[in-house]
């Protein structure tokens, strides 16, 4: 797949406000979601080829919205879900950021897949085994992108992949090892997109 243009189409602060849109105009969506500081505006940055597109901050939590992109003309629409597990965060904009996310994912009826973003330098978090859990138990389909890849040895992210993999309980094939850096795993990545977009299924939504 070859990414032709992306732009910011709007950040929605309620869940209400997804379902309002998505009825409106009904999208191919992809949603990306990990915890706060993972990199996931670094990652829509690297996908688009484009460093402004989403905004990217040191600070960890920063992404308190839903922010939609729209990526060739509408092809499909990239979905960046709130961060989670900010410990600064009050518990109320824990709660709130988390209302966003599962509001989400129970509202959508367009979503192709989930895209969950891990740090390659740590094992999983107990959030992060909750959210792919979460996949499990409501047959979500899921990929999961182990993120700057470009901090570890080739032998140490071989140890780390093969680390998320078993926590996950999936096969370290199925794990995409990515750098905003170096643009590794840039074209496995949108390979996956393409191969998404164009599988005749349904929606995880539909029935």
């Amino acid at each position: 797949m070859k990414i032709k243009n992306a732009r910011f189409v709007t950040s929605i602060a309620q869940a209400e406000r997804y379902r309002d849109i998505s009825a409106a105009e009904p999208m191919k969506e992809i949603c990306v979601v990990g915890r706060s500081n993972v990199g996931k505006s670094s990652f829509i940055n690297m996908l688009a080829r484009n460093g402004k597109l989403a905004k990217t901050s040191s600070t960890p939590g920063r992404t308190r919205l839903i922010n939609l992109f729209s990526f060739n003309d509408g092809e499909f629409t990239l979905v960046d879900l709130p961060g989670y597990g900010y410990a600064a965060a009050s518990k109320s904009e824990k709660n709130k950021w988390g209302g966003l996310i599962e509001g989400y994912l129970q509202s959508t009826q367009s979503l192709l897949r989930a895209l969950a973003l891990v740090d390659c330098r740590h094992e999983p978090s107990v959030l992060d085994r909750q959210m792919i859990e979460y996949f499990y138990y409501y047959n979500i389909p899921f990929s999961v992108i182990a993120t700057k890849a470009d901090k570890l040895s080739r032998n140490q992210l071989t140890a780390a992949i093969q680390k998320i993999a078993t926590c996950f309980g999936m096969g370290k094939d199925n794990i995409i090892a990515v750098s905003a850096v170096s643009g590794k795993g840039r074209d496995e990545v949108l390979e996956l997109i393409d191969g998404i977009l164009n599988t005749n299924g349904q929606t995880f939504g539909e029935e």
